[in-house]
């Protein structure tokens, strides 16, 4: 339940420590990105295609929130770049399954490593008790059907 006593002032304290919070966090992995002419659409689009394994892209799709005109230009990139391979589904021709190449495994993995080390940083100096605070704090920021998305568990 919100906190009727917030002041505007307080929201705006929180918010500009998610903002700053975020921009150091991907900040981190644009870099490595960069050097290489991606972005953070390419980061979503490796992160989630690693975590399943594989993933058919009408999942991929409503897993990122985006239209398939913009995912499209994604997975082309990433493609032609050699990170992703796209197969067709066995069980339905006209459906695609996309997979993470050894050079895009490698990719998503030092991505992670860079953002991991921040995060390490942060949950200690948030000490036990935090850490599960952080969590609720953040799914509770999320949309309630992509609660349903988070794959992995404490």
């Amino acid at each position: 339940m919100a906190d009727a006593f917030m002041s505007d002032l307080a929201a705006r304290a929180i918010a500009e420590r998610l903002f700053f919070g975020y921009r150091a966090f991907t900040g981190d992995a644009d870099r490595v990105l960069a050097s290489r002419g991606l972005g953070r659409a390419h980061h979503r689009a490796l992160y989630f295609i690693e975590r399943a394994g594989s993933i058919p892209v009408h999942e991929l799709l409503a897993t990122l929130g985006i239209t398939k005109q913009a995912l499209t230009r994604v997975l082309r990139e990433l493609m032609d770049a050699q990170l992703v391979e796209r197969r067709r589904d066995p069980t339905d021709g006209r459906r695609g399954i996309l997979t993470l190449t050894e050079t895009g495994r490698a990719l998503e993995l030092s991505l992670l490593h860079a953002q991991r080390a921040r995060i390490e940083v942060a949950l200690a100096q948030a000490g036990p008790s935090g850490r599960e605070a952080i969590h609720t704090f953040l799914e509770a920021l999320m949309e309630p059907e992509d609660r349903g998305r988070i794959g992995l568990s404490l």
